[in-house]
């Protein structure tokens, strides 16, 4: 049944009119009902206009605002400009007609002017009413619904719309297979009560707020379906505006990418990943566990040497999870004495010491319904761990100097470059805390365990330099990449970002040569057996079935290949041409 909802402002008089004169020339099949004003006494000269026109008034349905997103009406007629400005965003997107009619009688107490004001504005809705049903109107608004409907229910991205209480609108039968989620559990509702965790990751700046987006936002996400499978998503959020040019909503279309996504796994074409840059195994299987770790709220203990990107790992868990719009709160515990380290992370009232001239929060305090991260905790004082315990256990703590507890809603990440293993056996670190801190353990490979990723990173890193220097154009030789590739990086990722900051300010063209690059320690250069970047380096040994391998892998491309290598283009050549030479194909 097609059902036809007259719309007015807070009285509804309007809308009763128009819908108890409709009933009379409504064709089959179609319903019609009267929106606002509530079930009071109906005015006895609307009942006898009504009654002059053939209408009775007690037959016609009147609906709240809020019932309709129970009733779903296909089409919306706004009676007064009034109504036009009031009608919400409504399931469905319903056709919407503004009669934009003036309101009648406003200030008449001559109930023979009255009766006749009213005449009009019957005759007037009458011929509005005939026009709508008889010449065809609400036949083609419906068909041209029935059309949209077809093009938007055909195509294979999901699209779901919210209002600005974040109320669902539209709900197609893409986002249904996507999500696992039925169009009519979702519609009217909260898109947070429909999706825990947030469908948008946080993204869509209604997350606590009715601010509306600034602009367009894209963004690839993981989301969980009704059964709990997860699902890459590349996600597009648009700002809606009504007819004004009011901020109405946000329509959020998005397509599946897990299997593209998989692909691009397996055949090493993903380079990155939130922030973090790399393709060797190691690193993609690192991406897969933080993708999983970002849905849940376990502790996680991410061990490594220094500059391998412990923070960098911390921040993608964050970024990726339902906290994404909260505080991320860093603190170096290894860089802060004990005693200023307790009022840093639990906050101290005024009076407290010496110098606490005020109370002051601290940092799990900020971190509340986000995620607080502890670098190098393997350095915290066993009288730091046993309060740390408590937190952990019950997400309460005093502030120093104060009997107050507080208590707080936070996820804690941990990063240590110590074998906490040792320090337990040591006595310096309790078996207990490192069980709490580590119920999901995640190890970083350092460098030299990756170097396929140097070239990856190299050109990842040249071009933050660029964007802080002002320089352009700065690249790497083959010889310069050669030396790269040979070296060990003890400093990990870290190091390697202050040679190409040394090779910049050294270099004063634009293709960094080895001769720009840091001489290695004494240390690093007996080790690795090197005296200097000039001297002879280590090379990587080929054979042609790696060659091969390799080559297959990139497509046919020899650069893209040289760098699944950890090679040069000029060493890929060369060992090319030496193979054509020796009728090796």
């Amino acid at each position: 049944m097609t059902k036809v909802a007259f719309f007015d402002g807070p009285d509804g008089a309007m809308a009763f009119l128009a819908a108890s004169l409709a009933s009379v020339r409504k064709p089959a099949g179609v319903d019609v009902f009267a929106v606002g004003g509530g079930p009071g006494e109906i005015h006895p000269l609307i009942r006898r206009v009504l009654s002059e026109a053939g209408a009775e008034a007690d037959g016609i349905r009147r609906v709240e605002v809020s019932g309709l997103y129970a009733e779903r009406p296909h089409v919306v007629i706004a009676v007064t400009r009034e109504g036009w400005d009031a009608c919400p965003l409504l399931p469905g997107r319903p056709a919407l007609v503004n009669w934009n009619l003036e309101k009648p009688c406003a200030g008449l107490k001559d109930e023979a002017e009255l009766l006749e004001c009213l005449r009009r504005s019957r005759d007037e809705i009458l011929r509005l009413v005939g026009d709508f049903f008889d010449r065809g109107y609400l036949a083609a608004l419906t068909d041209a619904e029935s059309a949209a409907e077809l093009v938007i229910e055909s195509i294979s991205d999901g699209i779901i719309a919210h209002d600005l209480q974040r109320r669902i609108i539209y709900f197609n039968d893409a986002a249904e297979k996507i999500t696992g989620y039925k169009r009519s559990e979702a519609l009217g509702r909260d898109c947070h009560d429909v999706f825990p965790g947030r469908f948008c990751g946080g993204k869509c700046k209604f997350c606590g707020t009715t601010a509306p987006l600034p602009e367009i936002v894209r963004e690839e996400i993981t989301i969980a379906t009704r059964d709990g499978e997860r699902r890459q998503v590349d996600m597009t959020l648009t700002p809606m505006s009504d007819w004004r040019g009011r901020p109405a909503g946000v329509l959020v279309t998005f397509r599946d990418i897990t299997r593209q996504c998989e692909l691009e796994r397996r055949t090493g074409a993903v380079t990155h990943f939130s922030g973090i840059i790399g393709r060797d195994r190691r690193m993609l299987e690192i991406y897969d566990l933080i993708r999983d770790l970002a849905e849940s709220n376990v502790p996680v203990l991410i061990s490594g040497e220094s500059g391998t990107g412990k923070e960098l790992v911390a921040m993608a868990i964050h970024n990726e999870g339902p906290r994404a719009d909260r505080q991320f709160v860093p603190v170096n515990c290894g860089a802060l004495p004990e005693t200023l380290l307790e009022s840093e992370l639990f906050g101290h009232v005024k009076g407290a010491f010496t110098g606490a001239v005020r109370d002051k929060k601290g940092r799990f305090e900020l971190a509340d319904g986000g995620t607080i991260f502890l670098d190098e905790i393997g350095d915290i004082s066993p009288a730091m761990q046993v309060r740390l315990m408590r937190v952990l256990q019950e997400g309460t703590f005093e502030r120093v100097g104060s009997e107050q507890t507080i208590k707080v809603n936070v996820r804690v990440i941990s990063a240590t470059n110590k074998d906490l293993q040792k320090e337990i056996a040591a006595g310096r670190f309790r078996e207990d805390l490192y069980y709490r801190l580590s119920v999901v353990p995640l190890h970083l490979p350092p460098l030299r365990e990756r170097k396929t990723d140097i070239p990856l990173l190299v050109d990842h890193l040249l071009k933050r330099i660029m964007e802080e220097t002002g320089r352009q154009g700065m690249t790497v030789s083959a010889d310069a990449m050669d030396v790269l590739l040979s070296y060990d990086w003890p400093g990990n990722v870290r190091q390697l970002q202050n040679w190409l900051q040394f090779a910049m300010i050294k270099c004063k063209g634009t293709l960094i040569q080895p001769e720009h690059l840091p001489k290695p320690s004494a240390a690093a250069a007996a080790a690795q057996g090197i005296a200097s970047v000039a001297a002879p380096r280590r090379k990587r040994k080929l054979d042609a079935q790696s060659v091969k391998d390799a080559i297959a892998r990139a497509g046919g491309s020899r650069v893209e290949a040289a760098k699944l290598l950890g090679i040069s283009r000029a060493t890929l050549y060369r060992f090319l041409s030496k193979l054509e030479g020796e009728g090796v194909s």
